[in-house]
């Protein structure tokens, strides 16, 4: 699996695009109220509308169910069980160090 997107939080997602915008040149595309996808940023991303927490690394896979037992076997916790979103499927774990991170599927 490899590194395929980057997902910001943020308690004021019209502040945190404006910045973006205006310091980074970045643009959006607009998925309502709650999400907003980063354009010509260098890197796939998001901002999803929540509670300030670090960026999430999200990994993409061409199958979900295997990638889960292959993170669950290798000691992660599973922090949110797959479910799906507009585009895909994903779930999210803790690796035994503590940093979140999520893995996504098409499919």
């Amino acid at each position: 699996m490899r590194i395929d997107y980057l997902e910001f939080t943020s308690p004021d997602i019209s502040a945190t695009k404006a910045f973006f915008g205006r310091a980074f040149g970045w643009g959006f595309n607009d998925y309502g109220p709650d999400y907003q996808e980063l354009v010509e940023a260098g890197v796939s991303g998001g901002i999803a509308a929540g509670p300030l927490a670090p960026p999430l690394v999200i990994l993409k896979a061409d199958d979900l169910e295997a990638a889960l037992a292959q993170v669950s076997e290798a000691g992660a916790e599973i922090t949110k069980a797959i479910f799906s979103f507009p585009g895909g499927r994903r779930f999210q774990f803790r690796e035994p160090g503590g940093t979140e991170m999520a893995v996504w599927s098409e499919t």
